[in-house]
């Protein structure tokens, strides 16, 4: 039908797809690539700012590296990040390196459906700017997206004390494998970003994706404390060592021991280690990509399992 085939010239792809992955994902390959050659930073990457864009990582690369992302399925270049070398960071003996996005590009769509998309998807964000990517610029939100090539799991953290309790869902995160650290990046506007600083703790419930809607709903409590652990939409259990309510139904739970926490632009970054989890269940975990991302899988009839 002529609908199906004009509707990609005067409508963008969705920004975002919320998708089904089994933990962890491997579907996408990330290497960055530096003065000493290639590094897989596949789970040694993170985002820990959008204002300005800031990439984490163990590796120190030089001053101007990229990283690469690869579709492992059919071994093709997906995207590319270029970062400048910003500053090391270390941490209970362990050493990160900063870097600032300076530009970023995607190989999923062909030209120059990929150009218009971008254009279409940009006057968009220009006319509507919603949610967290309104600090952004639409330029730094394609640099985002490319970031999210690596499929990002999301998590609800929890926070209790006996003055506050509290939990949001988060898809800043992620491992720093070769340090052993593990990272959250949160908007310094969020209502528990102090008291996580003062308690050195939180719960990171890894949640199925079906529960989607439950996730998104909780979204509200970035601004506004949980009055009642019962008040949540789903049971909770404590968690193995320090006892911090969790999802009941989650796939994993991780207790996270934070060691330093600092502002970069708009966030806060924390690192931790993890203590040993509990795994409770087998399934696919809900994570984000982006939608020219889930565009190049469909193609190739390998879309993920959206939600």
């Amino acid at each position: 039908m002529w609908k199906d085939w004009i509707r990609p010239f005067v409508r963008p792809l969705p920004q975002w797809s919320v998708v089904a992955v089994a933990p962890p994902q491997h579907a996408v390959a990330a290497y960055l690539r530096g003065d000493d050659g290639a590094v897989d930073v596949t789970m040694d990457h993170t985002v820990a700012s959008l204002k300005p864009l800031v990439i984490a990582s163990s590796v120190d690369a030089g001053q101007r590296p990229v990283i690469e992302y690869c579709d492992t399925a059919t071994g093709r270049l997906v995207g590319i990040l270029r970062l400048a070398r910003m500053v090391t960071l270390d941490t209970d003996g362990a050493s990160l390196t900063l870097y600032r996005v300076t530009a970023g590009e995607h190989h999923c769509l062909h030209w120059p459906r990929r150009s218009w998309n971008r254009w279409l998807q940009n006057r968009g964000m220009r006319k509507q700017p919603s949610g967290q990517h309104a600090l952004m610029t639409p330029a730094t939100v394609q640099q985002l997206m490319v970031a999210y090539l690596c499929p990002r799991p999301v998590v609800l953290v929890s926070v209790d004390t006996p003055g506050h309790q509290n939990m949001f869902p988060m898809d800043l995160i992620g491992p720093l494998a070769q340090s052993g650290l593990y990272s959250l990046a949160l908007r310094s506007t969020n209502v528990s970003a102090q008291v996580m600083r003062e308690t050195g703790r939180v719960a990171l419930s890894c949640v199925p994706a079906a529960m989607k809607p439950e996730v998104y709903r909780l979204s509200e409590h970035h601004k506004h404390p949980l009055q009642d652990w019962s008040a949540l939409p789903f049971p909770v259990r404590s968690s193995r060592e320090h006892g911090i309510p969790a999802v009941a139904s989650a796939l994993y739970v991780h207790e996270l021991t934070i060691l330093h926490s600092q502002q970069i632009g708009s966030h806060i970054f924390f690192l931790g280690r993890l203590a040993l989890g509990e795994r409770l269940a087998e399934g696919a975990q809900l994570h984000h990509t982006p939608g020219f991302y889930q565009a190049y899988r469909r193609r190739r009839d390998m879309a993920f399992a959206e939600v």
